[in-house]
């Protein structure tokens, strides 16, 4: 499944989840995916608890995440001392 076949499966509608980007016909917003995957937890385990997932769900998930990087000017969060 190609990257722009993965972002069809992200939807953004203002009358769901207050408009934040879920997975498609879900209510699991895409920051939950990604929060998940930060925590350390399994692709496996998120599938466990959220059994309306696919695997292609959260690999979505990751290529509207870096999307959204290559498109925004990043500003560092904190300096770092040499």
């Amino acid at each position: 499944m190609g990257k722009n076949n993965l972002l069809e499966r992200i939807s953004v509608h203002s009358n769901i989840c207050h408009g934040k980007p879920c997975i498609k016909g879900t209510r699991i917003m895409v920051s939950v995916v990604l929060d998940n995957l930060a925590e350390g937890a399994t692709k496996a385990s998120i599938l466990r608890e959220y059994p309306t997932l696919r695997p292609e769900d959260i690999k979505a998930a990751i290529a509207y995440a870096a999307k959204l990087v290559r498109e925004e000017e990043m500003i560092p969060l904190m300096e770092v001392a040499d």
